[in-house]
């Protein structure tokens, strides 16, 4: 049967009607590239199981249920916010989650920049040998 095109009503509809051999035709051809049954239940069409199917509608709400329990015994058993800061699993921050990163960027900076000045502070190895801390044959080269 063709489609009809609401756009052009001019087109008229082929009702000519499928004689038997063609619909068996037709359908062993379909037959033929119908996907595997292992295909459809890693596509999630049909579901993995060997429960009768009577029993699968109360088999997916049971499984569900049980992913339920779990997730609630998992969140209950979940470390507090303090435990997870003092481990240094969460940042301690009191800042908006949106701007965490650039805080955080600016601390790493910060730091950056403060290691820099002190190393551009440093004593020289000639300065710790008149100092005493150093001798002479501990100087490095």
């Amino acid at each position: 049967m063709a489609a009809v095109d609401e756009t052009t009503p001019d087109l008229k509809v082929d009702e000519t009607p499928i004689s038997p051999v063609q619909r068996r035709d037709s359908l062993e051809k379909h037959l033929q590239h119908r996907p595997e049954a292992q295909d459809l239940k890693n596509r999630h069409i049909l579901l993995d199981t060997n429960a009768a199917p009577a029993l699968q509608a109360a088999q997916l709400q049971l499984e569900r249920e049980r992913n339920t329990d779990n997730l609630k015994k998992g969140l209950e058993h979940r470390p507090e916010r303090e435990d997870l800061i003092s481990r240094n699993i969460l940042p301690d921050t009191t800042a908006a989650p949106g701007i965490q990163a650039n805080q955080k960027a600016l601390d790493k900076q910060m730091r950056t920049d403060a290691l820099e000045q002190k190393l551009q502070r440093r004593p020289t190895a000639d300065e710790l040998v008149q100092e005493g801390i150093l001798d002479a044959d501990e100087k490095p080269q």
